[in-house]
């Protein structure tokens, strides 16, 4: 919860996604023209567990998911005015934010120059460590670097990779979307880190 924001209490029956829809943004426009706290808190309530899923799955850090939920939160909160129903969702609008969030928190740490283990991007090239003579490649890379050899990949490589690993989705998901088995997807992805490998090798 934000400082002064009670939670409140979960409904024993969860309404419908369209009655859901409708009910966040008459909240949210109150929030906006009455600056109203019991407004919010309802808001707060349904969209912080659902952030924190979300920020676990792309960060894999609870300090981190949660600094994001409380960033996205203020961030909603301050510009409830920006929303409009017309123009999309309150779940869209809010997941935009906290995307944003997610990568200015990435390029913050850029900007710091400190070492992004590649697993904030790429989970499965921690996995590809070889021998203990190495450089572990968190070490070796930083997110530019990965971003520079993630661009050399062959597109289908890459619209696979970036699917699964900027944008979060399941190998499964990213197989129905693309109308393709989901062996192919696999494929790709285990042939894209073995090629961002080698580009790292080679790189060095």
């Amino acid at each position: 919860m934000l400082v002064g924001i009670p939670l409140e209490a979960k409904s024993s029956q969860a309404p419908k996604p369209k009655e859901c829809a409708q009910e966040m943004s008459q909240y949210l426009a109150t929030v906006a023209e009455e600056r109203c706290k019991r407004s919010f808190s309802k808001i707060f309530s349904y969209f912080a567990p659902r952030l924190r899923s979300y920020a676990l799955k792309q960060i894999g850090n609870e300090a981190l998911a949660m600094e994001l939920v409380q960033d996205t939160m203020s961030n909603v909160w301050q510009k409830a005015h920006l929303f409009n129903a017309d123009k999309g969702s309150p779940s869209t609008w809010i997941f935009t934010i906290a995307r944003n969030i997610r990568f200015d928190m990435l390029r913050k740490q850029q900007n710091r120059k400190e070492d992004i283990c590649s697993d904030d991007l790429w989970p499965v090239l921690c996995e590809h460590t070889a021998d203990a003579n190495e450089v572990p490649l968190d070490e070796q890379m930083t997110l530019e670097q990965v971003s520079n050899l993630f661009n050399n990949l062959p597109a289908k490589q890459k619209v696979v990779i970036e699917a699964i690993y900027v944008e979060g989705k399941s190998q499964q998901e990213v197989a129905d979307e693309l109308d393709i088995p989901l062996g192919t997807v696999k494929s790709r992805t285990r042939l894209a880190l073995q090629r961002l490998k080698e580009m790292l090798v080679d790189h060095d």
